[in-house]
């Protein structure tokens, strides 16, 4: 049985699964007559600790290298030995050093054509993206922005050609009937030709959406051309104000930014655009300046209905420049208090700072953590008890997932901290 673990809130219904089918919930309580238990995905690959008393494989890294030759040996020989000196394998058990595995080219990735797709008139159970052929576009990406886990873990930037990708859409098409299309990838703006790609798609008819578009890399052709394919809403993520953006290295001009946001306006697209709270440093002033730049964005359209707005708080990831940095729990409630009060009149949706702080603990914590997650399937865990598990790292600690080699210098990542 195997899970992907795409975000941290997963990991209680893992458990939750795991619990409900019967199966032993901690690995050392099962034998050899249950089934092997199995995860990856970005969560696993980064730090594996929160969930390694409850799986017994971790997959490090992109599937397609490993899994299959792993099931291939593991059918033949189930002892698990055999699996410690097989890059992209993580085994709690053995607590064994573990290499990343990536794929080296997009032709060798794997492109779903036959989707699952989801009918039904109940909404909890319509997935985001169940109406829709998504593109695996591209992997890894090359910006480096410092809160980011995905612009560490899978370098270097692997992307997908135009005319594959449109063989794809149209066997799936031809498979499933859907016609809207979903560019996924964590550097979709970077793409070499996303304006080509666009027209390619376009001129065989699909509907193109995004979940997110790099601002910087969009012309006003590139938001012609996803207007007339039908896209009606694009998001993007100024993050914030222009020196906390150096900070986190994500270098985009405020000059771009509006540009961006006045051609989607002129376009009558709806507009979501995402920003941070917490990041490294940041002031009062900092916080200030941010609420009049949302005020001045929201401005620019004469129905704020247009423009919505999401704040959420920097989570530290492992395997990221922030790694050692805190989550100030008491800092985010206050700075959100403060911006809920004077964007009060504008579209805008808060992360919860509570929230925020279980998701940090769930990203940077280690195999204690676990328990925990247990414990609240069945009773409430109080605040205070999770706050109990706050991770606090110094710069030189060796951290829990120093197991986990991605390929990455820990000495780089001090230095772009």
């Amino acid at each position: 049985i195997s899970f992907s673990l795409q975000f941290e809130e997963d990991y209680f219904n893992v458990l939750k699964m795991i619990k409900q089918s019967g199966i032993p919930l901690k690995r050392k309580d099962r034998s050899e007559n249950d089934p092997l238990i199995i995860a990856g995905g970005p969560c696993a690959t980064a730090n594996p600790m929160p969930l390694s008393d409850y799986i017994d494989v971790f997959v490090i890294g992109e599937g397609e290298v490993t899994i299959n030759k792993f099931l291939d040996i593991y059918l033949e020989n189930k002892n698990l030995d055999n699996f410690l000196d097989m890059d992209g394998i993580y085994i709690p058990k053995f607590n064994n050093n573990a290499k990343i595995a990536l794929i080296d080219d997009m032709k060798n990735a794997y492109h779903i054509t036959q989707p699952i797709i989801t009918k039904t008139d109940k909404e909890d159970y319509k997935t985001v993206f169940s109406d829709s052929i998504m593109l695996n576009v591209s992997r890894g990406c090359t910006r480096g922005c410092r809160f980011c886990m995905s612009s560490y873990l899978y370098r270097p930037l692997r992307e997908t050609t135009i005319k594959e990708l449109v063989n794809i859409a149209l066997k799936t098409r031809e498979n499933t009937n859907l016609n809207k299309i979903t560019l996924i990838g964590a550097a979709v703006g970077d793409y070499y030709d996303l304006e080509g790609l666009t027209k390619a798609l376009e001129s065989e008819g699909f509907q193109i959406a995004t979940p997110s578009l790099r601002i910087d890399s969009l012309s006003r052709e590139t938001l012609e051309t996803l207007k007339k394919s039908g896209l009606k809403s694009i998001t993007i993520a100024p993050e914030s104000i222009s020196t906390l953006r150096e900070r986190i290295n994500k270098s985009i001009s405020d000059e771009k930014i509006f540009s961006v946001i006045k051609n989607a306006v002129d376009l009558d697209f709806n507009i979501k655009l995402y920003f941070l709270i917490g990041i490294p440093y940041e002031s009062k002033e900092d916080i200030e300046e941010l609420a009049n730049y949302i005020e001045k964005i929201a401005n620019m359209h004469k129905n704020r209905n247009y423009i919505k707005f999401s704040i959420n708080p920097v989570i530290p990831k492992p395997q990221t420049p922030l790694q050692w940095e805190v989550y100030n729990f008491k800092e985010i409630k206050s700075k959100t208090r403060y911006l809920k009060k004077k964007l009060r009149k504008y579209n805008v949706k808060f992360e919860s700072p509570k929230k925020g702080l279980i998701q940090y603990i769930l990203s940077c914590g280690n195999r204690e953590v676990g328990a925990v997650i247990e414990k609240s399937l069945t009773e409430e865990v109080t605040l205070k008890e999770w706050q109990s598990y706050l991770p606090n790292y110094n710069i030189n600690d060796e951290l829990p997932w120093s197991k986990i080699d991605i390929g990455i210098k820990s000495n780089f990542l001090k230095t772009e901290n």
